[in-house]
């Protein structure tokens, strides 16, 4: 599936430069003639990428950059403007803008751009998908490698499998049934073997296994891993 651009600009010129632009580097592309529309636009849409002009009727780019990034939206953001004072540059990067290029531009090179930030904003999203980070502790999914303030910590393959689940929901509390599905498969074990391991695991990373702080006792329900 191709990625998709969204276009921000009120000159229909310049969106169907820049919609032929993105068309020959196979990639998708919407248009919005003004902020407003780009906002309603994002409400419903998911994009991988935003061209967006500084100066249109109604609510700038400047505007535009800090609402997106107040509703928590991270898609990557590049200006094509005609203005290129280093201020305008300098503020708009501020705001949350990832990339400034100035109007006319070089079709190939705004092109490369394009794909470039796209590539690596959803490398950067794997990567912190990869890596579970909470309080003190951080668990590597591709490795299997569980650390305590930046220190690797040895785990046996079922303290592995019982912090993975930790790690994946921390706080939630976890009941006998949960951890038996999640790490022993639905396998046949008494519950002191699940006591033995949640033991195990504590001696390992507790400041005080005798009174943990980190992987707390629900009685009567389970566990709860509560890293902060």
């Amino acid at each position: 599936m191709s990625n998709k651009v969204l276009i921000v600009d009120d000159d229909n010129s310049i969106c169907k430069l820049l919609q032929k632009v993105m068309t020959s580097n196979n990639l998708q592309s919407s248009i919005a003639n003004d902020g407003n529309m780009a906002i309603q636009m994002l409400k419903t849409n998911t994009y991988d990428l935003i061209l967006l002009d500084i100066m249109m009727n109604g609510m700038d780019g400047f505007e535009v950059v800090e609402k997106i990034r107040e509703k928590g939206i991270n898609t990557p953001i590049i200006i094509v403007s005609g203005r290129n004072e280093d201020y305008d540059v300098l503020y708009v990067l501020s705001l949350g803008a990832d990339d400034y290029i100035t109007k006319p531009f070089n079709p190939v090179l705004l092109g490369a751009k394009v794909k470039a930030l796209i590539r690596r904003n959803k490398k950067d999203e794997t990567t912190s998908k990869q890596i579970l980070q909470h309080g003190r502790f951080r668990y590597d999914t591709l490795t299997f490698r569980f650390y305590k303030d930046n220190e690797e910590i040895i785990l046996s393959s079922k303290e592995n499998s019982l912090i993975h689940l930790f790690m994946e929901r921390p706080n939630q509390v976890f009941t006998k049934d949960i951890i038996y599905e999640h790490v022993w498969r639905n396998a046949f074990v008494d519950e002191n073997s699940i006591m033995v391991y949640i033991n195990h695991l504590r001696n390992k990373i507790e400041d005080d296994p005798q009174n943990p702080v980190y992987i707390k006792t629900i009685r009567g329900i389970g566990y709860q891993f509560t890293p902060q």
